[in-house]
């Protein structure tokens, strides 16, 4: 097929998309011609191509084969992101839209905000469609299991290259302001398809955008807009609270501001949000518990592997100074009968991954308890995933997963349907380089289940995902006990006589 089909099709793409005009035409012809290092072009007489995926792979093999790019997973990524880009409009088109539908409905903004960055190839619909995902009916309730594939596996090449790459500070880190219609390099993503909506967060700038990898529905990341760290505190309540009141069809929350039970970003302020339901959110509360002189706020230990206090009321202010009071107290709380250890040679243990959501005309804030101590026996984290689980998911429980949605390494999408042939097979799995740090996990699962071909990949996906909800057991600091409630109890109401 000739580059002109690929480029024709594209241009058609964006007028479809509404991410162009008519009188835009000419000008996005040329934009890519110059891009193609193209100096002749007339328009093509054959089929136009429909699915924005096939229209750029036949744009970059044309690129690759004339060393206008070069061929590696990364450069391809940042190549057709500077594609997309010359068509993508300029961030006061896309404000100007946001806000204009923002003040008919906040729904209809985020609708089609959240439209608009799929259009543009941000988010990379195509890629997201090859995630897995399913449900673990757990005793907690239906927690997600997902494998996420949309963010590509760097190659050789691609790795050698961002090795040598020249290291440079801007911007600051991904989730910067000064990441929109970034042109990328083999260390840093490209972000020329990249826009972002201003808004105001505690009367300061802040940022909302989508997360290109959208782990759930409507992913969204909420950054200041300017790069401090990570810090929970009463002015981070505050904010949460805040965002929900400007979007209250959707949730937001914050990953907690210590390493192992924080994000992977801890150097730049944000949360992250959407338009989802988890199974945390529709969790049971387990006991109803009073704070005193909070008599307006109805408050509860939520029936989940985590420790979650659960605050409602219609008073953001309120929930706040209720939020403040307990995460005051927390910072500095230990109880080693279970493992609690509020500072350790000076340094600090104890935070708090909070997430904000309405019901109704209440605002709801849960607030998750953390501790991130280490010991001789959990090198990694008491509280973190244990080593006997590490097969499966090893790394940090964060905002996301809290909420009882997994997020497990890609690797695993190959290894449960070779190992499910294997178990099938009979096959002896212990010298296997691949699969053999699931054998004493297998060995176990033998002892539950008669496996055949027919079985074995469903047995293995639904015991994969109570795998995780034993992780969140792992990373809860009171556990579903007895005397882990008792425990929790005992923080209440030491709260309380504050």
């Amino acid at each position: 097929m000739k580059i002109e089909t690929y480029l024709d099709s594209l241009v058609s793409y964006a007028m479809n998309q509404g991410l162009a005009e008519a009188c835009d035409h000419q000008v996005l012809v040329n934009r890519l011609l110059d891009l193609m290092h193209m100096d002749d072009y007339t328009p093509s007489d054959e089929p136009q191509i429909e699915d924005l995926e096939e229209i750029l792979a036949g744009i970059l093999d044309y690129a690759c084969k004339y060393n206008i790019c070069e061929d590696n997973i990364t450069a391809r990524d940042i190549f057709d992101t500077r594609i997309m880009g010359t068509l993508t409009p300029m961030p006061r088109e896309v404000i100007r839209t946001f806000n204009e539908k923002y003040a008919q409905d906040p729904v209809k903004a985020t609708n089609w905000y959240y439209k608009f960055s799929c259009d543009t190839d941000y988010i990379r619909r195509y890629r997201i469609a090859k995630d897995m995902r399913w449900k673990y009916n757990s005793k907690y309730g239906l927690i997600d299991i997902t494998i996420n594939l949309s963010k590509p596996e760097k190659d050789p090449k691609a790795i050698a290259a961002a090795k040598n790459a020249p290291q440079a500070g801007y911007p600051k880190c991904q989730l910067c302001r000064e990441n929109e219609g970034y042109a990328g390099r083999m260390n840093h993503p490209a972000r020329a398809n990249h826009r972002i909506i201003p808004i105001k967060i505690g009367g300061k700038d802040w940022f909302l955008q989508y997360s290109p990898y959208v782990y759930y529905n409507e992913h969204c990341i909420v950054f200041n807009g300017e790069h401090v760290p990570m810090k929970i505190d009463r002015a981070a309540f505050e904010k949460l609270l805040d965002f929900v009141t400007v979007f209250p069809h959707y949730f937001v929350g914050s990953n907690a501001d210590l390493p192992i039970v924080g994000g992977s970003i801890l150097s730049h302020e944000h949360f992250q949000g959407g338009h989802y339901t988890f199974a945390m959110e529709t969790a049971e509360i387990e006991k109803e518990i009073t704070f005193d002189g909070y008599d307006d706020i109805k408050a509860g230990i939520v029936k989940w592997p985590m420790s979650v206090i659960r605050l409602d009321g219609k008073d953001p202010k309120r929930l706040a100074d209720l939020a403040d009071k307990i995460l005051t107290l927390w910072r500095n709380y230990s109880d080693e009968s279970v493992g609690i250890v509020a500072f350790s040679d000076g340094e600090p243990h104890n935070t708090i991954t909070p997430i904000a959501r309405r019901r109704g005309n209440l605002y709801e804030l849960d607030l998750v308890l953390r501790c991130n101590v280490v010991s001789e026996e959990h090198p990694l984290g008491v509280f973190h995933p244990h080593a006997d689980k590490h097969h499966i998911k090893k790394e940090n429980i964060g905002l996301i997963e809290v909420m009882g949605l997994a997020v497990l390494p890609s690797r695993l999408k190959k290894e449960l349907v070779n190992l499910s042939e294997a178990v099938a097979e009979g096959r002896d799995i212990s010298n296997d380089e691949e699969l053999q740090k699931h054998a004493a996990w297998i060995e176990e699962l033998k002892k539950k289940y008669t496996f055949d071909k027919d079985n074995a990949l469903d047995i293995i996906l639904d015991e994969t995902g109570k795998v995780f909800s034993e992780v969140l057991e792992d990373a809860g600091v009171y556990k579903c006990t007895e005397d882990g409630r008792k425990a929790f109890m005992n923080f209440i109401d030491a709260v309380n006589s504050k």
